[in-house]
């Protein structure tokens, strides 16, 4: 049985409001949520000017 979690670019931390996220603040934050346990199975990933931008699907062994 598995749990289920949406994740996207509101859910990383940045530098500031107006900053975009970075390719090191999207690592961090996927890599904490594969230390919970969680694994990413699909995502949907675009790099802009500045930031990037993405959504996926994680799901975790319950």
């Amino acid at each position: 049985m598995f749990k289920y979690k949406i994740v996207d670019t509101r859910d990383v931390e940045t530098a500031g409001i107006f900053k975009g996220r970075k390719r090191e603040d999207v690592e961090q934050y996927l890599n904490s949520l594969g230390a919970e346990g969680w694994e990413l199975v699909n995502v949907d990933f675009r790099e802009l000017e500045g930031g990037l931008e993405f959504a996926g699907i994680m799901k975790k062994a319950i």
